[in-house]
């Protein structure tokens, strides 16, 4: 995959970016089940969400052919200006850096992957979450 967005940034340094710049925005393109069932990053103490839109619907897991339109109709609609930062995330990395790159393609300057997703790759009883990524790094999360 080509790397034409504008780089990968660690769970701690994505979180700092969404402390330090009020139009920073996190999109999680995991799909509902997982936003259900592990949970979704907290970003209550900015005084907002995450964007929740499936990068892949499941359960065909095909990719979202209206992924740019509907992300930049809820981009609008908050009013974010063109060059916001886009802080994207999916489990481990993958599907949010093919949507990082998407979105550079589609125009947005500041399109970043967050490595090693929100959680991580599987430690050695291969479960995920202790090993690196947003939970893994205690970073906050809620789960309904």
């Amino acid at each position: 995959m080509t790397t034409n967005y504008a780089g990968d940034v660690s769970p701690e340094e994505a979180f700092k970016l969404l402390q330090s710049e009020p139009n920073a925005v996190l999109i999680d393109v995991r799909t509902q089940p997982e936003w259900q069932f592990v949970g979704i990053p907290d970003l209550s103490a900015f005084g907002r969400d995450p964007v929740l839109l499936e990068w892949q619907s499941y359960p065909t897991m095909q990719v979202n052919t209206g992924f740019v339109r509907m992300l930049e109709d809820a981009l609008k609609q908050d009013n974010l200006p063109a060059d916001a930062p886009l802080l994207f995330l999916c489990r481990s990395g993958a599907r949010s850096q093919a949507a990082a790159a998407t979105m550079a393609a589609a125009g947005h300057s500041r399109c970043y992957n967050v490595s090693g997703g929100f959680e991580g790759p599987p430690d050695s009883d291969h479960h995920r979450g202790s090993v690196a990524g947003w939970k893994a790094l205690r970073l906050p999360w809620a789960q309904n």
